[in-house]
């Protein structure tokens, strides 16, 4: 193509983008025909992701989304292969890839609570300061529930550094955990719901601490949404959308979650029994904050730097505020 006609290309693309700008119409973006790739795993307190789907929150911000299911344990490397675009996550368990460069922004938080540390009811162990010398079952070294289990060890006192390890860790599969504590193969257990609510009733287990009803962490967000690095640098209108939706979803799951664990379980995005279900989401605080999320990183941070599992040259306060973005046309909370 000459350049004349080159000039006249572009001269009839801005004409015809003020054309539909005078008669009152977008422009045609790049983001319009975006389709954004939300990876989930099934889990139950990722409601809100589920909920923006069956009740049409993605819809109404006009948003179009492929979901991809993915297994436990694979979203950090589904983002970091280009996979997915956007996702819900554990806020503690997204520290330390962080600090090694994975590629996300978090843009606000969804609910607080999720995890615990239980004990057999007739074990004698009545506090986390008797599980001094005692050996605890976890899902995995890196998963949420041996990060809160070591944050609240440690604020009661019990050393879980390397420095001075007080206690002892074990790996376990999910599943098994229940069974290694009723074979004395270890002392307590740090889990996450729903498998943690299941062991408790099935068990008739003691908690320890609940981060959905003790203080302090009653009151912290533990899960919160995030998109990639280039999501919200070349899309930032798509990322704002996927965060305003799942806003939307969490504040209406806060108001029904009976009809939440009824359609999680009927369109298998989650199994188990729905009114069982039910009753775990009411523990949970499913009023979003962009805010609580901040607050609860740069506190979790910090403590997980103190007992080692975020190594002592990360810049804590440069990590904090390089994880978030902000919008603008996004509220703090939607209730």
């Amino acid at each position: 193509m000459n350049r004349k006609k080159q000039m006249s290309v572009v001269a009839l693309t801005v004409i015809f983008a003020l054309i539909l700008t005078a008669c009152g119409q977008k422009p045609v973006t790049k983001a319009d025909d975006f389709v954004l790739k939300i990876g989930y795993t099934g889990s139950l307190c990722e409601a809100p992701v589920h909920m923006a789907v069956e009740k049409g929150f993605f819809a109404e911000e006009g948003l179009k989304v492929e979901l991809i299911k993915l297994a436990p344990g694979t979203t950090f490397e589904a983002v970091t292969a280009g996979k997915i675009d956007a996702a819900f996550g554990l806020l503690a368990s997204l520290m330390q890839p962080l600090s090694n460069g994975l590629p996300i922004k978090v843009t606000t938080g969804l609910h607080t609570g999720c995890d615990k540390v239980l004990v057999a009811s007739d074990s004698g162990i009545k506090t986390l300061a008797d599980l001094k010398g005692k050996r605890i079952g976890v899902p995995s070294m890196t998963s949420s529930p041996i990060i809160f289990a070591k944050r609240a060890l440690a604020d009661a006192g019990v050393g879980v550094s390397e420095k001075n390890m007080e206690v002892e860790f074990a790996v376990f599969n999910a599943s098994d955990l229940p069974i290694a504590l009723k074979n004395g193969s270890v002392d307590a257990l740090a889990m996450n719901d729903p498998t943690a609510a299941v062991a408790q009733k099935e068990y008739g287990l003691f908690t320890l601490v609940d981060s959905a009803l003790t203080e302090p962490y009653k009151h912290q967000y533990c899960c919160s949404a995030f998109v990639r690095d280039n999501i919200a640098s070349d899309y930032p209108e798509i990322a704002a959308k996927y965060t305003r939706a799942m806003q939307k979803s969490s504040a209406w799951i806060q108001k029904n979650q009976d009809e939440t664990a009824k359609i999680q379980v009927e369109k298998k995005w989650v199994a188990g029994d729905a009114a069982f279900n039910a009753e775990v989401l009411k523990t949970y605080n499913y009023i979003p904050s962009v805010k609580g999320a901040y607050d609860a990183f740069g506190i979790t941070a910090k403590q997980l730097q103190q007992v080692g599992m975020l190594n002592s040259s990360v810049d804590v306060e440069a990590l904090h505020k390089n994880s978030f973005i902000f919008f603008k046309d996004v509220q703090d909370t939607v209730q």
